[in-house]
């Protein structure tokens, strides 16, 4: 297992912030805001916001062709399909709940980077850690529908969108991992974020017709941070760190932001998650906990 620096660390806290919170950003800009419109403003705000930065260094991005292919995959699986998903579903989940649902990244990253990433190893204690956490999501999501418990065929598949979002992050933080490498972030990040807008903007101007929307300003507001914060910052502290520190710290974002999401959803969005929400997501950082626990070998005497 790698070493963690403090740089290490303070990149993870700043995502903790930045992504913990953008469920509640994304609620705000939903409520008079179409998905695809939103997740297109914000990219298109990251993408610019990463292009002046580039110009300003000096910096050029790579000429059109097969180099661009792995930005487009990166784009595809880490940007526009779980932001749209996501965004998707919280027309319908509260964002407390939506922050539980991504807990579920940290143990599916554990399982694709067993497989793909060296010194990622699948461990015991990973392995009963990815059980305590599936446990946790089965309860989570499925007793809730059984009973009825805002169980509506919506509500159900709402949860299951973001739970795709979350998905697509475990898959994409293995996938920089394997494609792009540490000295290359700024660029990465640019044209990953370039290539999710150009995807979007199309999507957007057909399924929302934008020009003819009155959002207010909450949504506004909301959609401008999220592409300054969570899209152009984070993005850059997510290639960073996972180049230094691997998918698997990586994905520890996920075993803090929950809780962020939660605080924010109850403190400033008067939500009320149930007690199988607050269950769950114990199960879930409980297994992720015990899938980070090292195993410490004895010294020679």
């Amino acid at each position: 297992m790698q070493p963690r620096s403090l740089k290490d660390w303070a990149l993870l806290l700043a995502l903790v912030a930045m992504w913990g919170s953008a469920f509640m950003f994304n609620k705000l800009g939903v409520a008079t805001v179409p998905p695809a419109t939103l997740v297109a403003g914000r990219l298109l705000i990251g993408a610019l916001i990463l292009l002046v930065v580039v110009h300003a260094l000096g910096a050029r991005l790579p000429p059109l062709g097969r180099n661009w292919l792995p930005y487009l995959v990166l784009a595809l699986v880490g940007n526009c399909i779980p932001f749209y998903v996501i965004v998707w579903g919280q027309k319908t989940v509260d964002s407390a709940l939506a922050g539980i649902l991504m807990a579920a990244m940290p143990l599916v990253t554990l399982v694709l980077a067993h497989f793909f990433v060296q010194g990622e190893r699948m461990t015991r204690k990973r392995a009963a850690g990815f059980a305590l956490g599936f446990l946790g999501i089965v309860l989570l999501i499925g007793p809730a529908a059984l009973a009825g418990i805002g169980g509506s065929a919506l509500q159900v598949v709402s949860q299951l969108a973001v739970l795709t979002g979350a998905l697509c992050y475990a898959a994409n933080s293995v996938l920089t991992r394997l494609m792009v490498k540490e000295n290359n972030v700024l660029i990465a990040s640019t044209a990953m974020l370039l290539v999710a807008t150009v995807v979007m903007l199309p999507v957007a101007f057909i399924l929302d017709r934008p020009w003819t929307l009155a959002p207010s300003f909450s949504s506004t507001a909301a959609i401008v941070w999220l592409g300054i914060g969570p899209t152009a910052v984070a993005t850059l502290c997510y290639f960073k760190l996972i180049g230094s520190a691997g998918p698997t710290f990586m994905s520890l974002v996920n075993y803090l932001s929950p809780p962020v999401a939660v605080f924010l959803g109850v403190t400033l969005m008067g939500e009320h998650p149930g007690v199988e929400a607050y269950t769950g997501l114990a199960l879930i950082l409980a297994g992720i906990a015990l899938s980070q626990l090292r195993h410490r070998t004895p010294s020679a005497s």
